[in-house]
């Protein structure tokens, strides 16, 4: 008889709809992550390894290779390009992350009210579900290998086969549902995957060599200048230098640390010398990762398909990279695009809009020029979403010690932060105009731009504030 009760709960336990259970995960959107639900290093150094370790790297590696840069001009401009991200994540973003213990779009909306963060949350949402989109697609060159799928070539726009569609629909699903589990599972998933992974980038690398003739060691320089990164770009291609892998190195993950998006991901860190640890990112995948892929594009005579490239290396295996690779970076870009969106619809739960953005970045990973021209949207999502970065910056680290009041908007109940928005607006304008005039290409725009941002705020702040800096000066 005392087993009643506890088959009674069992029974409702069994009863609970898939959709309470999932009310039940609790991610802290909009409050800080207590100190119970911290994790160690461990977490993250699965989850960088994990979601930089991407099938992504199959393309961009490539593309590279495409673009023409010398053999010693992608070495060193990986090397100091992906120094510049670490420390970026590690003295920019982790910082304030671990302070606030918020997540980017709670800690914005106190700084531009919630009108100003529903227009950027929604482009914002958008920038990640495309950026998740090209995973997906990346995932499904390996997944349509056995099926005999026709594959997308270098300038193709649109999808070219029923099969695509399918494939890639089957991929969106998957990656849809392991982030609507949470941040805990994603980096659980990094953690199982990316050992096993970059081993295998390293292998299809090294079982290629033979074909473009390294009988030893002492070969590998001289074919690399010679056969893989010769310096020549691919016919109507830009050439890249030094200075191009320099800065997309640094600036790929614009979005995620000079503009801020990793406070969502970093919150949880027990210190913000975690933010170091974004270097088992940057030099497993943007380093070793991005040569492997480069390495594998050349043996298959400049084929730029990710599955098929993966498969000559390592045959099943490399093609399973791909997808697990692809997965665990989509996957994660999709769990930020989810509470962005989650923040502007508030009835709604995590898991409702992180399926929805499941659907939108599904649906844009059916068009393959979205992974062809990663290099270029790369660029381009985290230029538009920097300004923002910077305005988080200015306003916890500067403000204070200008006599200015921090979270202004939250403080005086505004609903639309115009020092913000002018901000966000003049700024890529300005960069518009760099490029307009001077012709600094969309790579290098990043830099200049992120200080115009934060001299921008600063300035329109203390005009906002006009009692508060007569108080400071006073002071003074």
């Amino acid at each position: 008889m005392s087993t009643l009760p506890a088959r009674a709960a069992a029974a409702q336990v069994a009863q609970q709809s898939l959709a309470d259970r999932l009310d039940a995960i609790n991610e802290f959107d909009r409050e800080p992550v207590p100190p119970d639900r911290l994790q160690g290093p461990g977490s993250f150094i699965g989850l960088y390894a994990g979601e930089h370790l991407a099938g992504t790297e199959f393309v961009i590696g490539p593309l590279f290779v495409a673009h023409g840069v010398a053999a010693r001009d992608l070495v060193l401009g990986l090397l100091v390009g992906n120094l510049l991200a670490v420390l970026s994540w590690a003295f920019i973003t982790a910082p304030i992350a671990t302070r606030t213990r918020l997540n980017l779009y709670w800690h914005l909306r106190k700084i531009t009210g919630p009108n100003l963060l529903f227009v950027y949350n929604i482009v914002n949402a958008l920038m990640f579900c495309f950026l998740a989109g090209s995973m997906i697609s990346v995932a499904a060159t390996a997944v349509g290998l056995p099926l005999g799928m026709a594959m997308p070539r270098l300038n193709d726009v649109y999808p070219n086969s029923v099969g695509w569609v399918l494939v890639v629909f089957l991929v969106g699903i998957t990656v849809t549902a392991l982030a609507i589990l949470g941040f805990e599972k994603i980096a659980a998933a990094g953690q199982v995957a990316s050992p096993w992974m970059f081993m295998v980038f390293v292998a299809a690398a090294v079982a290629v060599l033979p074909r473009l003739g390294v009988t030893s060691l002492g070969d590998f320089w001289r074919v690399a200048s010679e056969r893989i990164w010769t310096g020549v770009p691919a016919h109507g291609v830009a050439k890249f230098s030094f200075w191009h892998i320099m800065f997309f190195a640094w600036f790929c993950n614009m979005a995620m640390h000079i503009g801020m998006a990793d406070m969502t991901v970093l919150r949880y860190a027990k210190r913000w010398q975690y933010g170091f640890l974004s270097a088992c990112g940057m030099y497993l995948g943007h380093f070793v990762a991005w040569i492997a892929s480069g390495i594998l594009c050349a043996a298959a005579l400049g084929d730029v398909a990710p599955g098929p490239i993966a498969y000559l290396g390592a045959g099943v295996t490399g093609a399973a990279t791909v997808v697990i690779a692809s997965w665990t970076t989509a996957n994660p870009t999709l769990y930020r695009a989810g509470l962005a969106l989650q923040t502007i619809s508030p009835n709604w739960k995590r898991w409702k809009v992180t399926l929805v953005a499941g659907a939108v970045t599904t649906a844009a990973a059916i068009f393959p020029a979205l992974m062809m021209r990663l290099l270029d949207f790369v660029a381009l999502y985290g230029l538009i979403l920097m300004p923002m970065g910077a305005v988080i910056f200015a306003d916890f680290w500067l403000l204070p010690r200008l006599g200015l009041r921090q979270r202004f908007a939250e403080w005086k109940s505004l609903l639309f932060s115009w020092p913000a928005a002018l901000t966000w607006v003049i700024t890529l304008v300005a960069c518009w105009a760099i490029n307009a005039i001077w012709g600094l290409e969309i790579f290098f725009l990043g830099l200049p731009g992120w200080f115009i941002a934060t001299v921008l705020y600063v300035g329109l702040s203390a005009i906002q504030q006009p009692a508060q800096l007569r108080a400071a000066r006073a002071e003074a």
